[in-house]
């Protein structure tokens, strides 16, 4: 198949097979290793669809990396962008240009009260680098806090916060991070036997950790309002009002990681609008412009801002608040604000996800739970319902959730895998019955893939 491309550029029409040919000889690709992974060709995309090399039109539940928050190629979004390459195309960060202040303004907008200043950068990584760093600066102190399931990114001092397995070939141990386990009552690392009992555990445990490393030496805790790649795992009600009051305590700055659950990811313009949290710092990238052209930030508070009233904050990046993606920012968020894409999340949770997916836990013997909020959510996955072991084993997969993935892929579903569960979060804009045909997809493949194991 010829891919689409502009007429009238330098961009060449390609078939698929050129294309893969082309990746496996020129492209290095992240987190793989190189000679054992086959790229899937994706050669266009509208909306919620994604076609493959073989023309194949898959449902995209991924978001791709969890960012297509109003989908493919949104008319208004792609527009925006057209008109500022025209217009001014780039400038250098010192200078003001209009778009890059109108993006910051929509932004502090939707923030937590009080997170107004912006400063950009170029995704999620780099926002979370800059967040700490800021932290450091205004605290005179070294050491961050931040979970073991979590992910922060893949520069060097965010693949340290990152609690996941990903961090382990890169941690040299002179991040100065100290990890510590967040709650997950379906799998408690404190034994608890309630939701309620999980927070307070948690609580207490964060205590113990910041009392037994020394209060004193923290500049920040990093927190993922949801974390998202360690399984959509949902803190409990009062968990992050907890971590506030910790935080209050021992003089520590709140930075909270909204990359993947903000700008309506939660239902929320920022999930930590569930249990009503205003941090220090908070991290975006992702959905602020629909990953339509890299662009992250940081919502700085105004006493981390006044530290820098008079003296230079050591920090910046060639494209900060590139035009073009700031073009992207603006239209992505008043798209949202008018069409209440926002409310359409959160409705999409409340009315289609969550009795849909309960239904799939009650009927099938592989669901160990379902969880989520708007448009974010995961299936677990286990083996065995009563000992909970899961169907793939920590940190890799299995051929029974390959099997799941495949069969979902050859019934037009493209499902977002990490280790033993599906996450399920599709662009913001997806309708009430592309949801519901996936949650049916996913409880055939589960079915096939059992029949075959």
């Amino acid at each position: 198949m010829t891919e689409t491309t502009t007429t009238g550029t330098d961009l060449t029409p390609m078939t698929a097979e050129s294309a893969y040919e082309l990746d496996r000889k020129h492209v290095f690709h992240s987190w793989s290793a190189q000679a054992q992974i086959r790229p899937m060709v994706i050669t266009k995309a509208e909306g919620s669809y994604i076609w493959d090399q073989d023309d194949n039109r898959l449902l995209d539940f991924t978001s791709q990396l969890v960012f297509t928050n109003l989908g493919h190629q949104h008319p208004r979004i792609v527009r925006a962008i057209q008109e500022q390459a025209a217009t001014l195309c780039t400038v250098a960060p010192q200078h003001a240009n209009a778009t890059r202040s109108e993006a910051a303004r929509l932004i502090a907008s939707h923030t937590p009260e009080g997170l107004d200043r912006i400063f950009f950068t170029n995704g999620g990584a780099d926002a979370n680098e800059h967040a700490v760093r800021m932290a450091r600066l205004h605290t005179g102190r070294p050491k961050v806090l931040s979970a073991y399931r979590s992910y922060h990114g893949g520069t060097q001092l965010a693949i340290n916060l990152t609690g996941d397995q990903r961090r382990w070939a890169n941690d040299v141990g002179s991040s100065g991070t100290v990890h510590f386990f967040g709650p997950f009552a379906y799998r408690s690392p404190f034994h608890s036997t309630s939701v309620e009992e999980e927070c307070s555990r948690a609580l207490e445990h964060l205590e113990q950790v910041i009392l037994f490393e020394g209060a004193d030496t923290f500049a920040a805790l990093v927190l993922e309002s949801i974390p998202g790649t360690a399984g959509v795992l949902l803190p409990p009600p009062g968990y992050l009002r907890g971590v506030r009051e910790l935080c209050d305590r021992y003089r520590i700055l709140m930075i909270v990681d909204e990359v993947m659950a903000g700008f309506g990811r939660a239902g929320r313009w920022f999930a930590v609008e569930l249990d009503g949290v205003v941090p220090d710092l908070l991290t975006f990238a992702k959905g602020v412009n629909s990953g339509y052209v890299p662009l992250g930030g940081v919502a700085i508070s105004e006493p981390v801002a006044a530290t820098f009233a008079d003296r230079a904050y050591p920090g910046g990046l060639t494209y900060s608040g590139h035009p073009l993606a700031c073009a992207a920012v603006v239209a992505t968020i008043r798209a949202m604000e008018d069409d209440r894409i926002v409310e359409h999340a959160a409705a999409l949770g409340e009315e289609v996800f969550r009795p849909r997916l309960q239904h799939l836990a009650d009927r099938d013997p592989w669901v160990g739970e379902v969880r989520g909020v708007g448009a974010f959510w995961a299936v677990e996955l286990v083996a065995d319902q009563d000992t909970r072991e899961p169907l793939a084993a920590y940190p890799g997969s299995s051929p029974a959730m390959a099997a799941v993935v495949a069969a979902c892929k050859k019934r037009g579903l493209l499902p977002l895998a990490n280790v033993n569960r599906i996450h399920l979060v599709p662009p913001l804009t997806a309708t009430a019955s592309q949801v519901s045909q996936a949650i049916e997809v996913l409880g055939e493949a589960l079915g096939e893939a059992r029949d075959r194991s």
